[in-house]
């Protein structure tokens, strides 16, 4: 080998060794390697973060300074601006307010307050009404075009100043020229010509029914369409405050509302909850063309009106009935509105799920007659502090108070509670039970009955016997403490209990507002609910009738006559129902339309057992109220009501019966079953579904308890029955005239004669006898209103037999 080879092959060996080299020292030293620099770099970091020159921050680092709230955005001064001369200071609040445009928006150091659809509390939103419509023969056209100029006083629209209104000029949109895409896949954006804020919109709809193919059906298919697209949310329409729809239709081309009469009105309703997310802002409104198709659009007007003015005040549609609009079940009840509800029957609930504590001072649910224990266990401040409980006056008693001194001893200074305080274990339990507690010891309730009334399902057996419209009536009580804790009691012992009436006492007129004020606004959260009529709606708002019936003992009220005169003051029947323990509370009370006793026995011991009286001598008070119908029987209408509990008060008890009613010879005798729920209290009673009695079993009884009557020479016949409540009516010949029963009540003449003679006045039942019992409320024909159409709790309608 040459030495030019040799060295050749030597330098060639040379980098290989090296980079074997390196590769070994790397492989050993390569975690030491990179924590160093790691290390370097951040050393390095450090340094030059010291070491630069502060620089005033950017304008983005002040707007979220705490003061910013307090003070303008401070934009950094540019070249041009250091080197312009001074300028005035107009100038310089001009020319900031222009760079403040062109910059980022202010942040306040607070929320925005938000107001109706979710704009700022200083924009003047407006409210835009669409009405759409459809019409075949330019009939609906000029209806809906005078609908939309009638709505504009009432709503405060000014076209001369439109921006002082938050109404803007309803709009008549005709279905045949309107884009669907453009109004129903997603709401419009109006321009506010009248500048302010944004446009806010509110769907009106007046729609025939037609049996012909029309433009209905197109616009039906839509809506339905829209709703089942899935690459279009289900409720694209939820933005808009509200919708409404009323429907105009033929009874003689369609007999009844099942075989179709304003059925494309009530689809559309449907498909409208749907795709707003349950926004129906009222009730469905029907009319007849031929015959109140007019009145009931100005009736669905005025509450239309009221809906619209409270949306404007409160930004939202108000409280309503949980799932009431619930789009799936537009047809079901569901749970919404049956759920721990009572219609003025005796039934058997669940007991509340509610924890109660059983700690002291914490008003538990004791027997108030031990009174001087409890009123030292619940003062606020706990047993044995010095703090006194204030003072209230004792307003039972008939003495009265001078200045700073007690006049005598019937009119002490006491020191007397409230009978349900607010925030209470008894308080807590009847409001999620469904009452409004008034003052210290009222409450109203909205019954079920009255729910399926407005949305034509059927009413009770008032309205079948006595001609209540149940959507009319108001079931109340200015007592809710009771004398008695009956095994079916439907509170299972959650209401107070007393022998004596023990508590501060509210006026009257507080109670009288507040009952009514309770249920107005029980009635307008059924706004929503499905299927609910318009007219009947608008009906409900005015009370006609008031069962004081609701829980407790209305009697035991000491002011009952002044709270019956407010209710007869504005023409409102009054139903009271005692329990017959407070015979010179009985014996004192002035005129009432119609005066029930509860009898749920024949027998000293029966009645012990069923009832459980507070008082020892129940049986003699008992005895004594019935004296005391017996001398009122041509004064007022009075009810024997017998509530019928199998195993306790059904067999063999027919005659006893019969001789309670030949000592009080009452005007009706009203036989109910008693209705199950279930209840923990009513089982410890021993109480259970085998102690509810069939239909056919009160029938038995009734027909047992009709044929003792009339052993006894007493003259009583079986009026009417109501088997959807199953109860019936039992009726002295006295209301049989010409062979017909007249058990309804001439309300009207009842008045006249409160006017005329007084209180206290003489005129007997017969005076305000009212019309010939309906036909179908006859014993026999069930007593079911044929208008009305009956469901199971699905809402799935229910075929007659």
């Amino acid at each position: 080998m040459s030495f030019n080879d040799w060295g050749a092959g030597r330098s060639a060996e040379l980098p290989s060794k090296a980079t074997n080299y390196a590769v070994e020292l790397w492989h050993e030293y390569r975690i030491a390697i990179i924590l160093s620099a790691l290390l370097v770099l951040g050393l390095l970091r450090v340094y030059l973060h010291l070491t630069e020159k502060r620089q005033e921050p950017l304008v983005f680092s002040k707007i979220y300074a705490p003061e910013a709230k307090a003070r303008p955005v401070e934009v950094a001064e540019t070249k041009d601006e250091k080197s312009t001369p001074a300028t005035s200071d107009e100038d310089t609040v001009e020319k900031k307010k222009t760079q403040l445009s062109n910059g980022p928006r202010r942040i306040k150091g607070e929320l925005a307050k938000k107001t109706r659809g979710g704009g700022n509390s200083d924009e003047l939103r407006k409210i835009q009404v669409l009405i759409f419509y459809s019409s075949l023969m330019a009939s609906t056209d000029k209806i809906v075009r005078d609908f939309a100029k009638a709505l504009q006083s009432p709503l405060g629209v000014n076209p001369e100043e439109p921006q002082d209104c938050p109404f803007l000029a309803p709009q008549t949109i005709d279905l045949a020229e309107a884009d669907y895409d453009e109004y129903f896949i997603s709401p419009p954006k109006i321009e506010n010509t009248s500048g302010g804020g944004p446009v806010d919109l509110f769907y009106l709809f007046v729609l025939p029914s037609y049996n012909i193919d029309s433009i209905n059906d197109s616009f039906l298919e839509h809506l339905r369409d829209t709703h089942h697209d899935f690459r279009i949310d289900t409720s694209p329409l939820s933005s808009i405050l509200g919708y409404s729809v009323f429907g105009f239709g033929d009874r003689e081309g369609w007999p009844t509302e099942e075989e179709g009469f304003c059925f494309q009105a009530k689809e559309l309703d449907r498909w409208m909850a749907k795709l707003t997310g349950r926004k129906r802002a009222y009730p469905l409104g029907m009319g007849d063309w031929k015959r109140d198709g007019h009145a009931r659009l100005s009736e669905w007007q005025l509450g239309l009106v009221d809906t619209l003015q409270l949306l404007e005040q409160t930004g939202g549609l108000g409280e309503g009935v949980a799932g009431s609009g619930d789009a799936v079940e537009s047809d079901d009840e569901g749970d919404a509105d049956d759920d721990d509800d009572d219609d003025g029957e005796v039934v058997f609930e669940e007991a509340p799920t509610s924890k109660v504590s059983k700690s002291k001072g914490s008003g538990g649910l004791e027997d108030l007659e031990d009174l001087g224990r409890i009123m030292e266990l619940s003062r606020a401040d706990g047993p044995g502090q010095q703090k006194a409980a204030p003072i209230a006056i004792d307003f039972t008693t008939d003495g009265k108070l001078t200045e700073g001194k007690v006049k005598s001893r019937k009119s002490p200074i006491a020191l007397v509670k409230e009978m349900v305080p607010k925030g209470s274990p008894t308080y807590n339990s009847l409001t999620k039970q469904g009452y409004q507690i008034v003052g210290s010891h009222s409450g109203v309730k909205i019954c079920r009955w009255t729910k399926s009334s407005l949305r034509g399902r059927g009413s009770c057996y008032k309205y079948s016997f006595y001609g209540i419209n149940s959507h009319q009536c108001m079931e109340t009580t200015p007592s809710l403490s009771c004398s008695n804790k009956c095994v079916f009691c439907w509170r299972h012992g959650t209401n107070p209990v007393g022998t004596t009436w023990r508590w501060v006492v509210d006026p009257p007129k507080l109670i009288f507002d507040g009952v009514r004020e309770g249920h107005y606004k029980k009635i307008k959260m059924m706004r929503g609910v499905p299927g609910v009529r318009a007219e009947r709606f608008a009906e409900a708002m005015r009370i006609r009738h008031c069962a004081l019936s609701l829980v407790g003992e209305p009697i035991f009220y000491p002011h009952i006559n002044e709270f019956l005169g407010m209710l007869h003051g504005e023409r409102i029947s009054s139903f009271l129902v005692c329990n017959a323990q407070h015979p010179d509370e009985l014996a004192a009370l002035q005129h009432v339309t119609q005066l029930y006793v509860s009898i749920d026995a024949s027998n000293r011991e029966s009645l012990r057992r069923i009832d459980r009286p507070l008082h020892r001598d129940f049986w003699e008070r008992f005895q004594r109220c019935l004296e005391i119908l017996r001398e009122r029987r041509f004064r007022q209408r009075t009810v024997f009501r017998l509530t019928l509990v199998k195993g306790f008060n059904v067999e063999d008890e027919a005659e006893g019966y019969a001789d309670l009613v030949e000592k009080g010879l009452p005007c009706f005798i009203e036989v109910k079953g008693v209705t199950y729920c279930g209840t923990s209290t009513s089982a410890g009673a021993g109480l259970t579904m085998a102690n509810v009695p069939f239909y056919q079993e009160v029938c038995d009884f009734v027909l047992a308890l009709e044929a003792a009557l009339k052993k006894r020479g007493l003259v009583y016949g079986i009026a009417a029955e109501h088997a959807h409540s199953c109860c019936i009516l039992l009726a002295s010949e006295r209301f049989r005239v010409g062979g017909k029963w007249h058990t309804l009540i001439d309300y009207e003449r009842f008045f006249e004669l409160l006017e005329e003679r007084g209180p206290d006045g003489d005129f007997t039942p017969e005076e305000y006898m009212g019309a010939e019992t309906p036909e179908w409320a006859t014993w026999g024909n069930g007593g079911f209103d044929p208008r009305d159409q009956r469901v199971d709790r699905k809402g799935r309608p229910i075929e007659a037999a």
